[in-house]
């Protein structure tokens, strides 16, 4: 059922993002050499450590939460995602960009802990909260760097070669995640998943310097 359920979202989103770089020309030359694929290389490594929020609604369901309430924690993922973009984006532009990555890879890791321990609705739901401060510390940073690498006439075949990079490493990182929730269980699901982020956040640490280097123009 995890496997069905996270590998649609994933090939949706795979399959969307290739449609962007048939769109964007496929001139790839240029995006190589001007350090675009360092920047989709970072962001599918945090990908891979970090699935797909369909996750957060079968763990609400897994620990009894009834099932038209479970969508409830992606109501709070977004609220809280929505609620930091801005000021987290406001940083990065005043040159904090590394810190940013840095907290936003520390919160998935704990998400995945409280999650992975979860015995109720309100784990569930703080595990969300802390989910969507990941998502709100780090998303629009990935996206500025894309932004920031690309030539001003390869900037729509960027972010298509982005979301194509990412949309593959959903598909991975779900498909992944599906086998061991079914053959395992949620909890090393979630510990697995904290696992790959501190590897990620390693793998990332020279990366994120670079981040820091965004400023506002």
């Amino acid at each position: 059922q995890a496997n069905a359920i996270l590998l649609a979202a994933a090939v949706d989103s795979a399959s969307k993002s290739a449609i962007a770089v048939f769109v964007g020309g496929g001139r790839f030359g240029g995006l190589f050499a001007a350090g675009t694929a360092a920047a989709a290389v970072a962001a599918a490594v945090l990908t891979l450590a970090r699935f797909s929020e369909a996750f957060l609604i079968l763990r609400a369901q897994n620990v009894g939460v009834p099932t038209a309430m479970a969508p409830l924690v992606m109501v709070v993922m977004s609220a809280v995602y929505a609620a930091v973009s801005y000021p987290a984006g406001a940083a990065a532009d005043r040159g904090l960009g590394s810190r940013m990555l840095s907290a936003g890879l520390a919160a998935l890791i704990v998400s995945d802990l409280v999650l992975a321990n979860a015995g109720g609705a309100a784990m569930v739901y703080t595990g969300a909260a802390l989910w969507g401060l990941h998502m709100g510390l780090t998303q629009g940073l990935l996206a500025a760097l894309v932004a920031a690498a690309a030539p001003a006439d390869l900037r729509g075949t960027a972010f298509g070669v982005f979301n194509l990079v990412c949309g593959l490493a959903l598909l991975i990182a779900s498909a992944l995640a599906g086998w061991l929730w079914d053959n395992f269980g949620p909890g090393v699901t979630f510990y697995s998943g904290a696992a790959f982020t501190l590897v990620a956040w390693i793998g990332l640490t020279r990366f994120g310097r670079g981040a820091g280097e965004l400023r506002r123009a």
